[in-house]
């Protein structure tokens, strides 16, 4: 209960943050898998007895790979156009573009007028 509490802590201050400092990350995907990740890591070391040190090595490891690996894959599709959508299709919604239907109705919360 210990751990997954601090990991829930750390993970809405993790989100707050992002927010902060106006990081786009809409499936909260950093804060969990990376921070909770990065907690993990450190928790095996406090309640299993394992070494800091090397949760610590081993963590940051993972982190710089997924992070390394990322930016060469994202770079590559970025340089070949296809890492964003057309205006058009932003503008419209990918809810609409790609999957056909409507996923958030921005007129039912007062957003948009329906005229």
């Amino acid at each position: 209960m210990i751990i997954g509490g601090v990991g829930g802590i750390l993970v809405i201050l993790a989100t707050m943050l992002l927010e902060k400092l106006k990081i786009d990350d809409p499936v909260g995907a950093w804060p969990v898998h990376g921070v909770g990740g990065l907690w993990a890591g450190i928790a095996t070391a406090i309640f299993g007895g394992y070494s800091l040190t090397t949760q610590i090595i081993g963590s940051v490891t993972i982190a710089a790979w997924a992070f390394v690996t990322c930016f060469i894959l994202f770079s590559i599709l970025k340089a070949m156009g296809q890492l964003r959508v057309s205006p058009e299709e932003e503008e419209v919604g990918l809810d609409l573009t790609e999957h056909g239907t409507e996923a958030y109705s921005l007129t039912g919360l007062g957003v948009l007028s329906s005229d």
